[in-house]
């Protein structure tokens, strides 16, 4: 028999799971975005500088970004892995020195905005959707605790 996690251990009919976050969900997403913006950086800077000696490092160590950008994404239901997001960030916008044209300084701010706007306006959506699930909780208890007393009454 396959070996099972803790979730399913501690699962008992009826148990309703709490929400998923939607700051996870959105900044995962970014996170993903921008590990497919560092590979095809890697490719072009490689591109661009195929006769320079560094060609094979900048396409490297943008596979490299890219895979810690993907890695990230199960660090952050941590406050680590928002930490590691912000540095992404700046990591990103930094590789804007080995782009002749400039482009990478704009994706990179373009990004950077997208990572704030998952972040802030995430945080704000869990906020919203947990007192929506308490209260969902709390309303369900009230239902099943009126269910219960009314059909204790006997009718005379």
């Amino acid at each position: 028999m396959a070996r099972r996690t803790r979730a399913q251990r501690e699962w008992r009919p009826g148990m309703v799971r709490p929400p998923r976050s939607v700051r996870v969900m959105f900044a995962s997403s970014v996170l993903c975005l921008e590990a497919l913006l560092m590979v095809f950086y890697g490719l072009a800077m490689w591109g661009l500088n195929r006769d320079a000696s560094h060609a094979g490092w900048l396409l490297a160590g943008s596979l490299v970004v890219a895979v810690v950008m993907v890695l990230t994404c199960a660090l952050l239901r941590r406050p680590l892995g928002f930490v590691l997001g912000w540095v992404l960030q700046l990591v990103v916008i930094a590789g804007g020195i080995f782009d002749p044209f400039g482009y990478t300084y704009v994706l990179g701010a373009i990004f950077l905005g997208c990572w704030w706007f998952a972040v802030v306006k995430g945080r704000q959506l869990d906020r919203e959707k947990m007192e929506r699930y308490r209260e969902e909780e709390r309303l369900a208890a009230e239902a099943e605790g009126a269910e219960q007393t009314g059909s204790e009454e006997t009718p005379e």
